[in-house]
């Protein structure tokens, strides 16, 4: 197991534009994707980029795979998204509507705040073997895949907040939850 350490808002490389992968099917990327996803499972995560363990490549894996479908206990509520390795994404919003709804940040520890997403996402991209994926989701699966990316294009969910009143500590806006994020 090799969980590596995440970076929090604040470090360089969290602001950075990742570069592409150049090459798939390699014994460094199953590598990155191994830390990324053993890093993801250590903290509860519903997704986690590789600019957050301070990588700068192009490669989200998110979700959880067909043989651990228990509850996240970081987003209790929420719907079970398959387990995805997506390299060097490119999303597209289907249609305008927008939905409101709470996340949370590896890379912001104990920190929540209500950001806008699109409700319906297509992206496209490829897995660790180069092989394509392309895939129309909505829903949770929409807003991690959104939220994934974004660090992909150095930003972070408090940069997509409307008002700053909505962003806070998860201790103070659900005292009797335990996101476990900390």
């Amino acid at each position: 197991m090799a969980i590596k350490t995440v970076l929090r808002m604040g470090e360089p490389c969290l602001l950075l534009k990742a570069k592409p992968v150049e090459k798939f099917d390699t014994e460094a990327l199953h590598q990155l994707i191994q830390d990324l996803e053993d890093t993801m499972r250590h903290m509860n995560g519903a997704g986690i980029a590789a600019p957050q363990i301070g990588v700068s490549l192009r490669v989200v894996i998110f979700g959880q795979k067909a043989s651990d479908q228990s509850i996240n206990p970081r987003y209790p509520d929420a719907d079970i998204v398959p387990y995805t390795v997506l390299i060097n994404p490119v999303l597209t919003p289907v249609g305008d509507a927008v939905d409101e709804g709470w996340e949370g940040c590896l890379s912001l520890p104990g920190m929540r705040g209500i950001v806008p997403r699109y409700t319906q996402m297509h992206y496209a991209g490829f897995d660790q073997f180069g092989n394509p994926i392309d895939r129309l989701v909505s829903g949770f699966h929409a807003r991690v895949v959104q939220h994934e990316c974004d660090h992909l294009d150095g930003i972070l969910y408090p940069m997509r907040i409307n008002d700053l009143k909505d962003f806070g500590f998860s201790d103070v806006f659900f005292p009797n939850q335990d996101f476990q994020d900390d």
